[in-house]
């Protein structure tokens, strides 16, 4: 049930306002609050990864962009209102619902998951835990206190459609087995977490909680048995920063470690996905190019020279002809 850990590696916009027209007024200008009609592309957008938001990060990372001048220099929490009322205002009715809903339930995800009663629950019952991996010091199996046919359930009617379209050339399609777990990040559990490839064919990561700071992700390719420690090249270099009430779904070859966890608590739960049919038929294979990035440039390599030697040998041959 363990990991296997790897080798270190400027358009403006002009105010729209109120004009008085008593003469013992001065007139008074209120700032536009209106969406500019083109993006600012010198702007850098703050970051939402850490907020709990109706709408994806991106869209409001996107939607900066078109702030009006006044309000760039605004703090985020007021951006945020202004960009979200927008959002919520064109939204369909359906859309909006479905979105608070959304919403309201990573809220009792992340509220009802109390891992202090399942210690203290460990703790009275004298039971032992089995630790999730051999590169894992705190946590749970979950499998091991009856989450089994649940944890199965999510596979069969969650994770596998999901894998069928996206990891269809890793056993997407025909995940059969779980391993289930949860760990703790923080001063007094663990504090990171090497760079590895885990036991499964596609790997959920949710992250339950709680406050933290730091404990990214990063993403250095997808690799075989073979390439596993074999250098990343630059468009291979991915990061991403955990965010309660959210998760990822990744290959389980994709080789990946995890940053400290510099303050806080932090939660999450796994869920290796794995798929007997492809262990087996890996067995007999000696090319992967249809996901490791290392053999995919080892295929290339070999048309590369196949294509210089035809183009030689037909060179030769004409100039035989010619002689």
């Amino acid at each position: 049930m363990s990991g296997d850990r790897l080798e270190s590696p400027p358009v403006t916009g002009e105010g729209n306002g109120v004009v008085s027209h008593d003469k013992k007024t001065a007139s008074v200008m209120v700032p536009s609050q209106r969406l500019r009609l083109h993006p600012n592309k010198d702007h850098m957008p703050e970051s939402y990864e850490d907020l709990q938001l109706d709408f994806s990060p991106s869209v409001f990372r996107s939607l900066e962009k078109y702030l009006p001048p006044n309000m760039l220099s605004d703090s985020r929490e007021d951006k945020v209102k202004f960009m979200r009322d927008i959002l919520l205002k064109y939204l369909p009715h359906g859309e909006r619902t479905r979105a608070q809903k959304h919403r309201e339930y990573r809220q009792k995800i992340i509220s009802h998951y109390k891992v202090e009663n399942f210690e203290a629950w460990v703790n009275d019952t004298k039971f032992r835990i089995m630790r999730p991996n051999t590169m894992n010091k705190y946590g749970a199996v979950l499998d091991d206190f009856g989450l089994e046919t649940m944890l199965d359930k999510l596979m069969n009617g969650f994770i596998r459609p999901i894998s069928k379209v996206f990891f269809r050339e890793v056993g997407g399609a025909n995940l059969d087995s779980h391993h289930g777990f949860v760990v703790e990040y923080g001063k007094d559990w663990d504090v990171d977490l090497g760079f590895h490839v885990d036991d499964s064919e596609v790997t959920l990561n949710v992250c339950l909680g709680k406050q933290f700071s730091g404990g990214e992700l990063f993403f250095r390719g997808t690799r075989c048995d073979k390439h596993v420690n074999t250098g990343s090249k630059p468009e291979e270099i991915f990061d991403y920063s955990h965010v309660p009430g959210r998760a990822v779904l990744h290959l389980g070859r994709h080789r990946h470690g995890v940053r400290a966890t510099t303050s806080g608590h932090r939660i999450n739960l796994l869920l290796w996905c794995r798929s007997s049919v492809f262990r087996e038929i890996r067995k007999y294979q000696k090319d992967f190019s249809s996901w490791c990035g290392e053999c995919v440039q080892e295929k290339k390599g070999r048309q590369r020279a196949f294509i210089a030697a035809t183009k030689s040998e037909l060179l030769r041959q004409d100039g035989e002809s010619v002689a």
